[in-house]
């Protein structure tokens, strides 16, 4: 029975003889338990193509959700999903974007299918209090998600929503407003950052398909010290990191779900990188799994 339909059947009940206080309602219509703290990523999702190849990365993202509890839910923050505000997807049934172009059909053919999740949509409004965050119903899943997702997840049988990124906001405040999604980690939902540290669309270069610029391997070396170090500051701080991380980022779109991800990291917790390669010169692939 779904949540809504629940609480519809508890108004028909008569009020005498039914003793429940809050605490115990919530309980009974809460789908998110407490389990064991669940891992955190951020994945560099790279070209949508990995959704239906196999290669080296989709082959990790295999492995990888093969290594993870499997979710209650998913928490996406995709770099492809820019808005005035904070919003969550909050429909059922969230249809699969196709935000790109030049590909082949095969690839606009993909539907996941996975559902959607109104009760995890309500929780994570409910648990930001920087700022109002509106719930959509509009947006679906873009390939910043799906194309990760699909792979690690191919039955399509896991609720995903996703955030969107305000990008009236700078990197603290994005920062600070992951924090506040901690909680998340301790009821069974997998947050997934997905963009990528390196991402500079206009200096790629087609002959160097496994290869980074020097300036690309330089910014990917900082960045993954900087996470070792546990380092946040100065990750939220990138602009004043040096030339390599200026060329590396010249927007913050596909760099900002990153800081999501870190912000969520707590006490000692092991980090790991996967899939840490440059490519096309000025974009990298390299992930990172806390937890």
């Amino acid at each position: 029975m779904k949540r809504k339909d629940f609480l519809k059947s508890l108004a028909l009940l008569p009020l005498a003889g039914f003793a429940m206080n809050l605490n115990n309602l919530n309980l009974l219509t809460d789908p998110f338990e407490n389990t064991a703290k669940m891992p955190v990523l951020f994945v560099g999702h790279g070209s949508p193509m990995n959704a239906i190849e196999i290669n080296e990365f989709s082959l990790e993202w295999q492995k990888l959700s093969k290594s993870l509890p499997k979710p209650n839910a998913i928490l996406c923050i995709s770099a492809h999903w820019e808005t005035k505000g904070t919003f969550v997807t909050a429909m059922e049934k969230p249809q699969t974007i196709h935000d790109f172009g030049g590909f082949p059909q095969a690839l606009f053919d993909v539907q996941y299918l996975a559902p959607g999740s109104p009760e995890l949509a309500d929780k994570t409004k409910n648990m930001v209090a920087k700022t109002d965050v509106g719930l959509d119903e509009n947006w679906g899943l873009d390939h910043g998600a799906w194309s990760v997702i699909r792979v690690m997840y191919p039955e399509a049988d896991i609720p995903v929503i996703q955030m969107s990124l305000d990008y009236f906001q700078n990197p603290q405040y994005h920062y600070d407003l992951a924090r506040e999604l901690a909680e998340l980690r301790n009821k069974g939902v997998l947050v997934i950052g997905s963009g990528n540290m390196v991402h500079n669309l206009r200096a790629v270069d087609w002959s160097k398909p496994h290869h980074g610029f020097d300036w690309a391997q330089e910014a990917n070396e900082k960045f993954k010290k900087l996470i070792l170090a546990n380092d946040h500051q100065q990750l939220i701080n990138y602009k004043t990191l040096g030339r390599e991380v200026e060329l590396s980022v010249p927007t913050p779109e596909h760099y900002l779900p990153l800081l999501y991800a870190l912000a969520l990291k707590t006490g000692n917790e092991e980090i790991s990188f996967f899939n840490d390669k440059c490519v096309m010169g000025s974009l990298n692939m390299t992930s990172v799994r806390i937890g």
